[in-house]
C-alpha cells in the first residue's frame, strides 16, 4: 500500500514538473535574430561595435530617432539608386519603421511600419508628443496613437521643394531654444499657441546637423568634414539688410584628410589629387551626418568630440573640438587613424546620433551605390559595375558604439516620470535626456514645474542645467525679467550669462531700462569676450526703446573690439533700423568712425536698404534645383526615350551618348545639336548609324528655355564623359542663330566642318 502511494506521488511530481517546463517554455520566447559579422571593421581601442538592427528588419536607413520609451524609429529610403540607371526613385516604397527588442537582449527582433508608401523620405523627429517627418517636398506632423499616425498636419509644403535627393533639407533637430533646425535649409520651425510657425534662419550645411552643450550648431558639406557657428543661432541675423559671416558657417577642420583601409571608388577619382598612388582617397568627398558626442558613457577625452561620417571611404572620423574665446576649431583626434574604418564597401555610415543610454548610434545605409544618378560620372559607374557594388541592395544596419568595459545601459522611460523627476533630468550628464526632459515639459505645458525650474535656473553648481531651465521656462511662457535680472547680476558662468542676455531682450520695456543699463555696464567691466559678444547682439530691442541709453554702450563695445569683424557685425545686428541715427550720434560725440570696420558695415547696410537688397534668408523660399538635377529630369523626359536612361542608345532609334565624340568633344557642337537637331547617317565610336530617324532640335520649342538647355548640357557632360565643361546662357543665345545650311537640322558633314 505504501509503495503504491509513493509511486503515485512520484508520478504526480513528474507530471507537475513536465507541466511547469511546458509553461516555462511558453513564456521563454526565442527570436531568430540576424547575425551580422563585423570582422572587417576596426574601431578605436577601448570601444566595441555592435549591430543592433539589420535586414530583414530595415532597408536603406538614412536617419533615426528615439521615442520616449527608448525605441528606435528609422527612416528607410528604399527607392534611392536601386540600380546604376537610377530608375525607380519615384516609387512610393519608403517607410518609417519602429524597431522593437521584445526579448530585451539589445538586438532588434521585430519591426513594424508606422508610415509606408513614401517617396524618398529623409528625416524624422519626435517632437510635441508626435512625429515630424519629411517627404519631399512636404514637411508633415502626425500624432501617435497605438503606434499609428493620426491627425496629419501639413507643416510646410515647401520644406524640400526642388533640389536633389542629396541636396534637400534634412536633420530636423529640436534645439535648446525650442526651435527645430534643419541642414540644407534657411528655415526653422516651432509650435506657438497651437500653430506651426516658420521663420528664417541661417543656411547651414548639406546632410546632418548637430549641436554642442552650449548650443552652437555644427554641420558640413561633401568636401568639408565640419563647419560650424561660433555663436548661438538667430542672434546675429536680425538686421535683414546685412548678411553676417564672421561668426557663421566657419570651416572648423582645415585638414579634410581621410585614412581609409582600402582603395576607394569615388566620383572623378581620375582627377589629380583625389586618390593617392595606392588609390586611397586623400580628402573627404561625401562628408555627412556629424554628431557632437553629448553622452556620458565614453571617457572624458571624448566629451563633446565631433564625429563625422565618410561613407565613400567606409569610415567614421573623430575630431577634438577646441573652444577658445569666441572661436571653435576641430582637429583629427589621432594622426593617420580613424575612429571606425572598414574594408566592407557596403558600410555606408550616413548619420550619427546620441542615444538615451549615453552611447553613440550609427545609421548605416549599407548600399553599394551612394552617388545619385544626376552626379554619377562614367568613371564611378564603371567602378560600381566592376566591383558589383550595385548588387549590395536591400540591406541596412543600425550600429551601436559603446565603451568596451560598460555593460548594457538601462534606458529611462521618461514618459512614466513625475514632474519633479523630469525636471531633475536637466541635471543629467547625458545630453539626450536633458534635451528630451526639456521638450517633454514644454509639450505638456507643465507650468506646475515653474517653481522647480526657477531653482535649477539659479543653481550655479550646474551651468548646463541652468541654461536648459531658462529655455524651458521660456518655452512654458513663465520666464520673467526678474529671474533673468538675478542671473545677470549673479556670479554665474559666462555661458549662462550669454543665454540670459539673449533671453532678456524680449523684456525690452521702459520700466526695465535703468535696471538693464546698470546690468550691462557691470557686465562690460568683467572684460569677458563671450559676454561682450552676446551683449552686442542683444541690444537691438533695447535700442528701439532708448537710443540715448544704449548708443553710448554700442560705441564703447565697438571701440573695444575695433578690429574684430564678428563684434562689429553683432553691433550692426543690434542697430537694425537706426543705422543713420547712430552715425549722427557718433558725429555729435565727435567719434571718428572713418576707416573702421563698423562704418564699412553700416554703409553696406544702408546701401542694401536703399536698393531693398535683403539677406537671402529673408527672400529664399526653397532650396532650388541644381543644374545637373534639373538636367537629369529633362534628359529623362526628353532624351532618354531614344538614347536610353543610361545613354547606351536604343537600336533603331538613336546611337549611344556614352563616349560619343559628339559628347566628349566640343560643348559648342553638342549645344548646336540640341538646339537645331541632327539627321543621319552618323558615325559614333567608329560605328555607322544609318537610321531613318531625325533628332529634332529644341530651339523653336517655347517650352524649353536657355537655362533648360544649359542644364541638359551640364548633365550630359557629367553623365557620359569625364569632363565637367559647361556653357553659358550667353553662348547658347548666340548659338540659336548659328543655324544649319538647310535651315532644318545639322548633318554629320556640317558638324565636322565646323571649327
Amino acid at each position: 500500500m505504501l509503495n503504491s502511494i509513493v509511486i503515485k506521488l512520484k508520478h504526480t511530481t513528474f507530471l507537475l514538473l513536465t507541466l511547469l517546463l511546458i509553461i516555462s517554455g511558453c513564456n521563454s520566447i526565442s527570436y531568430n535574430e540576424p547575425k551580422v559579422s563585423l570582422d572587417k571593421y576596426q574601431i578605436e581601442e577601448g570601444f566595441k561595435l555592435q549591430a543592433i538592427a539589420s535586414e530583414p528588419f530595415i532597408e536603406a536607413p538614412v536617419s533615426m530617432d528615439f521615442d520616449n520609451d527608448g525605441r528606435i524609429w528609422v527612416v528607410e529610403m528604399k527607392g534611392y539608386m536601386q540600380n546604376l540607371e537610377g530608375t525607380g526613385q519615384e516609387m512610393p516604397n519608403g517607410t518609417i519603421t519602429i524597431l522593437e527588442d521584445l526579448d530585451n537582449d539589445g538586438i532588434t527582433d521585430h519591426s513594424k511600419v508606422f508610415i509606408d508608401s513614401l517617396i524618398l523620405p529623409r528625416a524624422i523627429a519626435h517632437v510635441y508628443g508626435g512625429l515630424l517627418y519629411a517627404e519631399p517636398p512636404n514637411l508633415w506632423f502626425v500624432n501617435i496613437k497605438n503606434d499609428k499616425p493620426v491627425n496629419r498636419v501639413l507643416v510646410d509644403s515647401l520644406y524640400s521643394d526642388g533640389g536633389n535627393v542629396e541636396h534637400q533639407p534634412n536633420g530636423l533637430m529640436m534645439h535648446i531654444d525650442n526651435w527645430i533646425y534643419s541642414a540644407k535649409s534657411n528655415f526653422r520651425y516651432q509650435i506657438k499657441n497651437g500653430k506651426w510657425v516658420k521663420e528664417p534662419t541661417s543656411f547651414r550645411g548639406q546632410w546632418g546637423i548637430t549641436k554642442d552643450n552650449f548650443g552652437r550648431l555644427y554641420y558640413n558639406n561633401n568636401s568639408t568634414q565640419l563647419i560650424g557657428d561660433y555663436i548661438l543661432p538667430n542672434v546675429s541675423i536680425k538686421n535683414p539688410y546685412y548678411k553676417p559671416n564672421a561668426a557663421l558657417n566657419n570651416i572648423l577642420t582645415p585638414d579634410q584628410r581621410v585614412y581609409s583601409l582600402h582603395a576607394t571608388s569615388v566620383n572623378r577619382g581620375y582627377q589629380k589629387g583625389v586618390l593617392d598612388k595606392d588609390s586611397l582617397l586623400v580628402n573627404v568627398t561625401s562628408a555627412c551626418g556629424p554628431m557632437v558626442y553629448r553622452g556620458d558613457q565614453f571617457s572624458k577625452a571624448y566629451y563633446e568630440n565631433a564625429f563625422v561620417c565618410a561613407p565613400e571611404a567606409n569610415l567614421v572620423k573623430r575630431n577634438i573640438l577646441t573652444i577658445k574665446g569666441n572661436k571653435v576649431t576641430a582637429k583629427q583626434a589621432i594622426d593617420n587613424k580613424e575612429f571606425i574604418a572598414s574594408t566592407d564597401e557596403g558600410f555606408r555610415p550616413v548619420n550619427l546620433f546620441n542615444g538615451p543610454d549615453g552611447n553613440m548610434y550609427i545609421v548605416d545605409m549599407h548600399r553599394g551605390i551612394i552617388q545619385d544618378k544626376a552626379f554619377l560620372t562614367p568613371y564611378l559607374q564603371k567602378h560600381y559595375a566592376n566591383k558589383k557594388l550595385d548588387t549590395i541592395i536591400g540591406m541596412g544596419r543600425i550600429l551601436k558604439v559603446s565603451n568596451e568595459e560598460s555593460s548594457s545601459n538601462e534606458i529611462i522611460e521618461i514618459e512614466k516620470l513625475n514632474t519633479k523627476k523630469v525636471v531633475d533630468l536637466l541635471y543629467s550628464t547625458n545630453g539626450w535626456l536633458r534635451d528630451r526632459a526639456q521638450q517633454l515639459l514644454v509639450f505638456r505645458k507643465n507650468k506646475s514645474a515653474t517653481p522647480l525650474l526657477k531653482i535649477v535656473a539659479t543653481d550655479k553648481t550646474n551651468p548646463i542645467a541652468q541654461i536648459h531651465a531658462m529655455h524651458t521656462l521660456n518655452g512654458l511662457d513663465t520666464l520673467n525679467y526678474k529671474l533673468l535680472e538675478g542671473i545677470l547680476s549673479s556670479n554665474s558662468e559666462s555661458d549662462v550669462i550669454s543665454h540670459a542676455l539673449v533671453l532678456i531682450e524680449q523684456f525690452a520695456f521702459i520700466d526695465n531700462l535703468d535696471s538693464i543699463s546698470n546690468l550691462i555696464n557691470n557686465l562690460l567691466l568683467k572684460n569677458d569676450e563671450e559676454i561682450d559678444l552676446y551683449t552686442a547682439t542683444a541690444l537691438g530691442k533695447w535700442i528701439q526703446v532708448s537710443t540715448e541709453k544704449f548708443f553710448p554702450l554700442i560705441l564703447k563695445l565697438s571701440n573695444k573690439y575695433k578690429n574684430n569683424k564678428a563684434y562689429q557685425e553683432a553691433i550692426v545686428n543690434s542697430l537694425r533700423g537706426v543705422e543713420n541715427e547712430f552715425l549722427i550720434f557718433s558725429n555729435l560725440v565727435k567719434e571718428d568712425l572713418s576707416e573702421t570696420i563698423l562704418l564699412e558695415l553700416l554703409n553696406e547696410t544702408l546701401e542694401n536698404k536703399k536698393k531693398d537688397l535683403k539677406n537671402f534668408i529673408y527672400t529664399k523660399t526653397s532650396v532650388g534645383t541644381d543644374s545637373r538635377t534639373a538636367g537629369f529630369k529633362l534628359f529623362r523626359n526628353i532624351c532618354a526615350t531614344c538614347h536610353g536612361v543610361d545613354g547606351d542608345g536604343i537600336d533603331g532609334l538613336a546611337p549611344p551618348l556614352k563616349n560619343s565624340e559628339y559628347v566628349k568633344g566640343s560643348t559648342e557642337k553638342l549645344a548646336l545639336i540640341i538646339l537645331h537637331g541632327l539627321s543621319g547617317p552618323i558615325h559614333v565610336n567608329g560605328k555607322l548609324y544609318d537610321m531613318n530617324v531625325v533628332m529634332p532640335g529644341l530651339a523653336n520649342n517655347p517650352d524649353f528655355t536657355d537655362k533648360d538647355l544649359q542644364d541638359i548640357i551640364s548633365y550630359i557632360n557629367n553623365a557620359f564623359t569625364n569632363k565637367s565643361e559647361n556653357i553659358s546662357i550667353e553662348e547658347i543665345k548666340l548659338l540659336r542663330d548659328k543655324k544649319p545650311d538647310n535651315g532644318s537640322t545639322f548633318s554629320e558633314k556640317e558638324l565636322l566642318e565646323l571649327k
